[in-house]
Order: C-alpha cells, then structure tokens, then sequence
C-alpha cells in the first residue's frame, strides 16, 4: 500500500465536482414546494421578535421615565429639607443673636452699677477724708 498524492488536475476536477454539488443542493433547495411557507414562518416569527423588542423598549422607557420622575421628586423633597433646614439655622442664628445682646446689655448694667458703685465709694471716701 503505497501513499498516493494527488495532482493538479485531480484536485481540480474534485473541487468542481464539490461546488457542482453544492450549487445543485441550492437549487434543490431554492425550488422546494415547502420554501414559501418557510419564509412565511420565519417572517411571522421575525415580526414577533420585532414586537417582543418594542414592547421590551416600551417598558425600559417607561421605566427610565418612572425613575426620572422619582429622582425629581426626590431632588424636591431633599431642596425643600434643605430649604426648611436652613430656615431652622436662621431662626436659631436669631434667637442666639438676641441672647447674646440681651446677655451683653445685662453684662453693661453690671459693668455700670460696679462702676457707679466704685465712683460711689471713692466720693464716699473723699467726703470722709475732708470732714476729717
């Protein structure tokens, strides 16, 4: 048994032979009696996915807007949070702002009758020093 290697013309002739033989499976194919009905199914099932997908985008973008709306209703409630956390700030900046005028008013009455009470007792002393 010896190894044969085949020459040009055979190669050749086996590959026109195969693409004969694939044309002639095309064109049996392509005269099938079934191949209209073919084509209408994979047509019905194509239109199906097409409607599956735009169903599907529908409710992506229906969920996306849901989402967009919740996000808005969540940026209000967090401004108007915001908004009442900054009016809270003012009315304690306030109230400390009067407290602190109220305690530097009283810190002047006592600063004053200290100092009147020193002026007092120096002209005290020096009435006394004179009826001496």
């Amino acid at each position: 048994m010896a190894f044969r290697i085949p020459d040009l013309q055979e190669r050749q002739n086996t590959a026109a032979a195969a693409k004969k033989q694939m044309l002639e499976r095309f064109r049996a194919a392509a005269q099938d009696p079934n191949l209209a009905d073919k084509l209408a199914e994979r047509a019905k099932i194509h239109e199906a996915r097409v409607a599956r997908q735009a169903e599907r985008e529908a409710e992506r973008k229906a969920r996306e807007a849901e989402l967009a709306a919740q996000a808005v209703r969540e940026a209000q409630r967090a401004a108007a949070a915001k908004l009442e956390a900054e009016r809270q700030a003012a009315i304690a900046a306030e109230e400390e702002a009067e407290r602190q005028r109220l305690a530097d008013i009283e810190l002047k009455a006592e600063q004053k009758a200290r100092r009147d009470e020193r002026y007092a007792a120096r002209k005290a002393a020096k009435k006394k020093r004179k009826r001496l």
